[in-house]
């Protein structure tokens, strides 16, 4: 069930995951990078659109232990994690080291304001913008249009989205031919991460490949669902798909 494509990429789970450096990202006109983790990867099952969006992004990240684990016991192969605040870091030092430009799309004032005031520190030469969308399930045409507006009067190298999964990836998705941005991806607790609202699991809970449990320390409430239920659905998928390959294999050398 799966099978290693090509050398950047992983076919895990029916997904094209990345492995390979964020060095080595693909070179195109426009650049729609996603993410998956054991719950996105729940909530695509439930959500036809939504695995629609990450299958058609140029780039899948393994943003989560349970994708790296799921390669490795189901294909066989190494996958490195790359979190969303990974690939914003290098994508921020790179847009640094070239005088290039981001825009961030999403959150609160409140928050965007405390990004810029941290980027103007660490990145002085990025050029930042952003706009905070309306809080709601379902944005309507007149907010698409001034998401739309606000991105392309930036035109930005690249348009950081962060909306929480799914409704991000898939205004992202919908929304790429009409954004004027090199590069498109969603990132969603990165923003709060960087301008500090939520406190990442430092990099000891990273190393040790623990960052969903210092999650859920830090946020029992909102993230026991997301890691604990899911947890255990995500694990019935990959008992699934194992078994399911285990057949194919026996049925193919019989």
């Amino acid at each position: 069930m799966t099978t290693k494509t090509v050398d950047s990429e992983v076919l895990c789970l029916g997904y094209p995951i990345y492995n390979s450096s964020l060095e080595n990202l693909p070179v195109k006109p426009k650049l729609l990078v996603s993410t998956i983790n054991q719950y996105s990867y729940c909530i695509s099952e439930e959500d036809a659109v939504f695995k629609n969006a990450l299958l058609e992004s140029d780039v899948i990240l393994p943003d989560g232990v349970g994708i790296v684990a799921a390669a490795k016991w189901l294909n066989g192969v190494s996958v490195k994690k790359i979190a969303g605040a990974d690939f914003h870091e290098f994508q921020l030092k790179r847009l640094n080291e070239i005088h290039g430009s981001c825009f961030y799309l999403g959150a609160s004032n409140e928050t965007l304001a405390k990004i810029g005031e941290r980027l103007k520190v660490d990145y002085p030469n990025v050029t930042f913008g952003s706009y905070s969308p309306p809080y709601k399930p379902e944005f309507s045409e007149e907010d698409n249009l001034k998401m739309i507006e606000a991105v392309n009067a930036f035109q930005p190298d690249v348009l950081f989205v962060g909306m929480t999964a799914p409704k991000q990836e898939k205004w992202s998705h919908a929304n790429k031919d009409l954004l004027d941005a090199k590069i498109i991806c969603s990132i969603g607790a990165v923003f709060d991460f960087y301008a500090g609202t939520v406190e990442r699991p430092n990099k000891i809970w990273q190393d040790l490949g623990l960052e969903w449990l210092g999650r859920l320390l830090k946020e029992p409430k909102r993230m026991a669902k997301r890691y604990i239920y899911y947890g255990g659905v995500f694990t019935k998928h990959l008992v699934k798909a194992k078994f399911s390959s285990n057949k194919k294999l026996e049925a193919t050398v019989s």
